[in-house]
């Protein structure tokens, strides 16, 4: 039952709309347990689907879980039932940057502050990979401090969407704010995109009306891509000449964001204020969830040695559709998960593996460790049965394990998880994935 009275799923109390859409609508909640305050977004899955927005929901919730900055606005869980998908956002309660712009132009030092906190935010999306491509004052909002939240990661791209020429080449954003590279259709660089969107609204909070503005769609692509513009009168000349280096038409000649931050302008006040860039670490882990058992305290000291692969092969959706609570894997299964059982665990590393080697000792599989998290389970009894076991260090307590049979009767190995490896694992796991989990 997705709702009872007005509490999802036990744990948040659903209140107020706060806003609609096609495919969604957003309630203001409130965690149960902790009392905080959240917004929670209800997609339709059934409508999705036949909008083949499939792909999108898939890339807003891998953009969402991996850019964690203060001035993003912060996914804490997503869930899902047969035909809902939940995703628990912080609540911004200071609205839409856009409402502030509708009473007119802001003064010099508050629309800095916007534009250091906005480019504090892309400059961290960047560094992950990820473009945000629809950069406009209507996805900028405002937490109850009046600091700067970047919202609305629908229409993001991670770098695994490039072509082999390394550019995106999909045309999308708001018309006003979007670069002439990306009205061209030849390709362009995601970052340099978001730039020139960045400085579309640096003109906008300063002047309170847009820099490329034309009732004729074509006249205002004409100008943009010539970069016409005309600065008000009361703006700094230091603001002018940024604006010209930001709204470049050229793409490769346009000033980077590490150029940017050093313009005495945009540094003005940052010393005193101090723009935070520190990850935020991930609240989807439970820390509840880690016993204190007499077990893990005996090994808990050794975990600290233990040298983890880095998860370099998984893609964002990978890691975030294995969080806990978030099971689509009926809406999105992969092909290539056949072979596999994989689950998380916020368990010490080194209570996971001893955790494998105890149920490998009860299959009387022969254990053999390898460097970086790697185990084999081997056993003769089933036909030479070899299980690769791999253990993924997601964040510094979120660990992802991966068991794979690489040879061996699949019968049997299938029996194996179904029957004796998956329920001796059930106490460190946090979620499972793959096809055990469908049965």
């Amino acid at each position: 039952m997705e709702k009872k009275g007005n509490v999802l799923m036990q744990k948040y109390e659903l209140g107020r709309l706060l806003g609609q859409g096609n495919f969604a609508k957003v309630y203001y909640g409130r965690n149960l347990k902790t009392g905080q305050g959240v917004a929670i977004k209800v997609i339709d899955k059934e409508k999705v689907l036949k909008a083949g927005l499939i792909e999108q929901t898939k890339r807003e919730i891998s953009i969402m879980a991996l850019v964690k900055h203060p001035h993003v606005l912060q996914l804490y869980e997503v869930m899902a039932t047969k035909s809902k998908i939940y995703f628990v956002i912080e609540h911004a309660k200071g609205g839409e940057l856009f409402n502030k712009l509708a009473k007119g132009r802001l003064k010099e030092d508050v629309a800095r502050k916007f534009f250091q906190q906005l480019i504090a935010a892309v400059e961290f999306c960047h560094s992950r990979d990820v473009y945000h491509r629809d950069l406009k004052p209507e996805n900028l909002l405002l937490d109850e401090n009046g600091n700067l939240k970047v919202s609305d990661f629908g229409l993001s791209a991670l770098a695994e969407s490039k072509r082999q020429d390394g550019l995106l080449h999909t045309t999308c954003g708001t018309p006003a704010y979007v670069a002439p590279e990306v009205i061209g259709r030849k390709g362009y660089d995601g970052a340099k995109a978001d730039i020139w969107s960045s400085g579309v609204i640096l003109f906008v909070l300063l002047a309170g009306y847009l820099p490329f503005h034309d009732s004729n769609l074509m006249n205002m692509y004409r100008k943009i891509s010539r970069a016409e513009y005309k600065c008000p009168n009361w703006f700094p000349l230091e603001v002018r000449k940024l604006l010209s280096r930001i709204l470049d038409p050229n793409p490769h000649t346009r000033i980077s964001i590490a150029k940017i931050k050093e313009i005495s302008w945009f540094k003005k006040g940052l010393e005193s204020r101090h723009v935070r860039t520190k990850l935020v670490q991930n609240q989807n882990v439970n820390a509840d969830a880690v016993s204190s058992s007499s077990l893990e305290k005996s090994i808990c000291s050794c975990d600290a040695k233990l040298e983890l692969a880095k998860p370099m092969n998984l893609n964002a959706f990978d890691i975030i559709s294995l969080s806990s609570g978030f099971d689509l894997s009926g809406l999105f299964i992969r092909n290539d998960q056949k072979e596999e059982l994989q689950f998380t665990s916020v368990k010490p590393a080194a209570v996971i593996i001893y955790k494998l080697e105890e149920v490998g000792r009860n299959l009387n599989l022969e254990i053999k460790k390898k460097e970086g998290g790697f185990l084999r389970l081997e056993g003769s009894k089933y036909g030479t049965l070899c299980i690769d076991v791999q253990i993924f260090e997601v964040t510094e307590c979120y660990y992802l394990v991966e068991l794979r049979r690489s040879c061996g009767d699949a019968i049997e190995y299938q029996n194996m998880l179904t029957q004796s490896i998956r329920p001796a694992l059930e106490e460190i796991v946090c979620a499972w994935q793959g096809v055990q989990s469908h049965h």
